[in-house]
């Protein structure tokens, strides 16, 4: 039974069930369940920080239903898109209700959407990352399969990584910077990819031209099917999602910065260079991504596997309660910059943090 725990994570979208039955400000229940239920539960939750026995981690390594509470997120996200376009299109709701909805299934988007998709885009079978692909679809980030598998975790913590936060930089400018830096990243990397095949830039083989035929034709599909504000909502709960994600990617490495070697080339991912939390209910809900310098040291193990290290950068907080801090920059840059290890602060910053 405590294998089921990781059951929690579907709590998100039972809350946006309630959103769409209920309706009227009910629309915001979702905004509401993750970033204030949640953040107060971790508050009155203990922290775990054991990890699991040798015996432990090989049994849980070979369970299928670790796996299958992943897959269990394709029908789910899937469900919600196609019910709430289904609903909005055919039901008279005020402007707010669908505002609150957008938000809504965004979060649905973003949480059971990207966060799996990221999971299973790490796996090694074909499947598995074909509905890792299928997961990041709905907010129109397949391109983050490249550049988070190719491009990140190359670059992690270094000023080439547009992932990484800086220091003192906010949120609100790393959502700009990250997501165009990404996607700009994907390309690149692509054209990389295809010359060490051999391969012409104009070809089949290019996955960046399928991902970006295939966000078009989802638009287009949804464009005749639900109509105008059918894509809008898509479009705009699309956004919610990949901007869940970003301020995910800003908590997670916020000022964290490899050395760079006489050789040039930065030192090694290490343990120190990731953000983590032991809190309860922000482990289980994201899938253990809150273990974040573990899933660096090695991308492939499984989220239910992944340890806690005694010299990984300990948040204060859950991920969920850091997300909604770091939208109030001031107070983000006043909780997290003494955090920040001194030697990786730059120079000219080590006198006002």
């Amino acid at each position: 039974m405590k294998d089921l725990k990781y059951l929690a994570a579907f709590t998100i979208p039972v809350s946006a069930v309630i959103s769409l039955y209920f309706k009227g400000y009910w629309s915001f229940f979702t905004p509401f369940y993750t970033f204030a239920i949640i953040p107060l539960l971790e508050i009155l939750l203990p922290v775990d920080s054991s990890n699991l026995s040798p015996e432990e981690r090989e049994q849980k390594k070979k369970s299928r239903l670790f796996d299958w509470l992943l897959y269990l997120n394709v029908p789910v996200v899937y469900f919600f898109l196609i019910y709430t376009l289904f609903d909005i299109t055919t039901t008279t709701y005020q402007a707010y209700e669908i505002i609150g909805l957008v938000f809504s299934i965004g979060i649905v988007f973003g949480v059971n959407g990207i966060n799996v998709g990221h999971e299973l885009g790490h796996r090694q079978n074909t499947p598995e990352r074909f509905l890792g692909k299928l997961l990041l679809l709905p907010s129109f980030y397949m391109h983050f399969y490249i550049e988070h598998n190719f491009g990140h975790h190359a670059k992690a913590a270094t000023k080439e990584d547009p992932a990484t936060a800086s220091y003192n930089q906010s949120v609100y400018s790393f959502w700009f910077t990250s997501t165009t830096g990404q996607y700009i990243n994907a390309w690149k990397i692509q054209n990389t990819l295809l010359q060490k095949q051999g391969v012409h830039f104009l070809s089949i083989k290019n996955d960046m031209f399928w991902y970006t035929l295939i966000q078009v034709l989802f638009l287009i599909t949804i464009y005749f099917l639900f109509g105008s504000l059918g894509l809008i909502f898509a479009i705009g709960s699309g956004i919610v999602g990949f901007l869940l994600l970003e301020t995910v990617n800003y908590i997670e490495h916020y000022g964290l910065m490899r050395k760079k070697m006489p050789s040039g080339r930065y030192e090694r991912v290490r343990e120190c260079h990731s953000w983590n939390s032991n809190h309860v209910i922000g482990r289980i809900v994201l899938y253990e991504l809150t273990r974040h310098s573990d899933h660096h040291y090695k991308s492939s193990k499984k989220y239910q596997i992944l340890d806690y290290h005694d010299i990984s950068p300990q948040m204060p907080y859950g991920y969920p309660t850091s997300m909604v801090l770091s939208l109030v920059p001031p107070l983000w840059f006043y909780v997290m910059n003494p955090r920040v290890p001194k030697d990786m602060k730059p120079t000219n910053s080590l006198s006002i943090a």
